[in-house]
């Protein structure tokens, strides 16, 4: 399914940073609840053909989500984001990171802030996503990890996600 719903992946080496814009064909309140409940982002957050599962979520101010990407032969790579900023269906801000099974997070990796803002754009609703690195070096090591073609991986099953939870209601 193409369409014209914008998408930018812009690259900023001068400040260390990702904006993703991405537009979403569903209400806001809708693609907030995608981005913040457990039961919904374990049907979404990971590049096809990985799959997403989350062993702790607790979102509010100083919570967290502790989580793991699992590709096809069932390798687990885990993440543990925590929730800064809390602005219902307008943004939060979280830091993210590798961790391990139990949540410790894997300082060899890069770590990141990201800013994570809801809006309405003619009856859709734009998504930008600010990620902040602390180094040119860790932004480029996450472009040569795939960032950017697992991101659109990954927001096209958020779309086709979108659609059903849409076509259910």
């Amino acid at each position: 399914m193409k369409s014209n719903l914008q998408f930018d992946f812009i690259v900023d080496k001068e400040s260390n940073q990702l904006t993703l814009r991405r537009e979403f064909l569903a209400d806001r309140q809708l693609v907030w609840d995608c981005y913040t409940k457990s039961e919904l982002l374990d049907k979404w957050f990971a590049p096809k053909p990985m799959t997403t599962k989350t062993k702790t979520m607790d979102f509010r101010e100083g919570g967290h989500w502790h989580y793991a990407m699992v590709d096809a032969n069932g390798t687990e790579y885990w993440g543990y984001t925590e929730y800064l900023t809390i602005q219902p269906i307008d943004f939060y801000t979280s830091l993210d990171a590798f961790s391990n099974e139990q949540g410790e997070v894997n300082k060899d990796l890069p770590r990141a802030k990201w800013r994570v803002s809801f809006s309405d754009k003619s009856g859709n609703t734009l998504v930008e996503t600010i990620v902040q690195y602390n180094s040119l070096s860790e932004l480029e090591a996450v472009i040569q990890m795939g960032m950017e073609q697992g991101m659109t991986m990954t927001l096209e099953k958020l779309d086709e996600l979108l659609a059903t939870l849409m076509s259910e209601s």
